[in-house]
């Protein structure tokens, strides 16, 4: 696959919707690649320096590095001073023309601009209009800002991660603007279909904090989901210091009895057929208000074969178990993602071979994929201005002011 991309793809679910992106860094341009993935033309709006992430990470060119081509292929960009009152000009032209608008500019800043929802809403009623915001912007929390880290520690994501490391800890994955950005681009989709059912756009919402709250709640809510509460909101299964990846005689593996079958066919294995029977073990509901007991023996019994010798046993009865791996091991080789062809070399027009993961998600009828590589900053200024109808002296005139790059 090389140039622009795969142009033998089917179109994708969303050919036909514009998405207008002016985010940066991870939240809003991760969830605006999965819309490009989808078939979105995605217009990438960056300030004349560009998104942070292009010079995050290795890069064989500046401007282009690891973290920047990860989160924006299947996007063109249009390097725009918004500032400047012609660059203000050239966003609204192209928002007037778009299904979707999305930014990650503080709502407060951004209707300074004159790009607030209700700025913009009137030329546009079909309009999607997302903020990627913080924190939802009704809440005294509204104006504080927000990145990974501080959203991992306000969520309870880092004080969960305290049950095993003994202090509060982040997730060693940007966990926050990851979810997040999926949540966005769900949000956006929903969007687009309720503006093609009813003639009419919307403001849509994103907060960070409230997502992930809403994520590490789903098992943990627990007792309090109950008036008066059952109990502290703590699912105790997976906060278990014994939730771990076990260690054999020679390496360490993850295994999961789950259901009833899974632990009999264990105690089984190890020769004691009789903790089934115990009370404290019988049951789900048992097990799981034993948990720590449970799991402590199940690390003592794993501790005495080795990983392979444990493997056989464990697959053989059909209990889930798996070797640990690293990332390094991961990208280095996997018969099953090489089988599924998860990771693609591709031929970048600018930075040469490059590893990607291709889209996860699989679509019979309107296919995922890489229809155009991540582009170089302001590497489409001219196309997009020219879309919009602009003459050559016009956009050089743009160019020579210093609005476009």
């Amino acid at each position: 696959m090389t140039g622009a991309g795969n142009q033998r793809l089917p179109r994708g679910a969303l050919d036909g919707v514009r998405v207008i992106d002016m985010t940066t860094v991870l939240f809003g341009p991760y969830g605006t690649q999965w819309l490009g993935d989808m078939g979105a033309d995605v217009i990438k709006v960056e300030g004349l320096g560009g998104d942070s992430t292009r010079i995050t990470g290795p890069c064989r060119n500046l401007g282009m590095a690891s973290m920047f081509l990860g989160c924006n292929r299947n996007k063109r960009s249009l390097a725009l001073d918004v500032k400047h009152p012609a660059g203000l000009e050239v966003i609204k032209a192209l928002i007037r023309e778009a299904d979707v608008f999305v930014t990650n500019v503080r709502p407060l800043a951004v209707d300074r601009l004159g790009l607030g929802y209700a700025q913009l809403q009137q030329d546009s009623p079909r309009l999607v209009y997302c903020n990627a915001v913080g924190y939802g912007q009704t809440g005294p929390y509204a104006a504080r800002p927000a990145l990974d880290d501080t959203i991992q520690a306000m969520s309870g994501s880092a004080a969960l991660q305290a049950e095993f490391a003994g202090e509060p800890q982040y997730v060693g994955s940007a966990v926050a603007d990851k979810v997040s950005g999926l949540v966005l681009a769900l949000a956006l989709v929903a969007a687009v279909r309720h503006a093609e059912r009813t003639g009419q756009g919307q403001q849509v919402e994103v907060p960070m904090y409230e997502t992930m709250v809403a994520f590490n709640l789903v098992e943990h809510l627990y007792g309090s989901s109950f008036v008066p509460s059952m109990g502290e909101p703590r699912y105790p299964r997976v906060v278990s210091k014994f939730r771990r990846p076990y260690r054999t005689l020679d390496g360490y593996i993850a295994v999961v009895p789950y259901g009833d079958i899974h632990w009999k066919r264990f105690f089984d294995l190890v020769g004691q057929p009789d903790l089934m029977l115990q009370e404290r073990f019988s049951t789900m509901d048992a097990r799981t208000r034993n948990i720590d007991v449970l799991y402590g023996l199940l690390a003592d019994q794993i501790a005495s074969r080795t990983t392979a010798e444990w493997l056989d046993l464990l697959q053989s009865a059909d209990i889930p178990a798996v070797q640990v791996r690293s990332l390094s091991q991961i990208v280095a080789g996997d018969a099953h993602l090489t089988a599924t062809g998860f990771f693609e070399q591709v031929e970048h027009p600018t930075e040469g071979p490059i590893v990607h993961c291709a889209p996860p998600v699989r679509m019979s009828g309107s296919p995922l994929g890489l229809r155009r590589h991540a582009p170089a900053l302001g590497q489409d200024s001219m196309e997009i201005l020219t879309e919009l109808g602009l003459s050559g002296s016009e956009i050089e005139g743009l160019r020579s002011q210093g609005v476009i790059t």
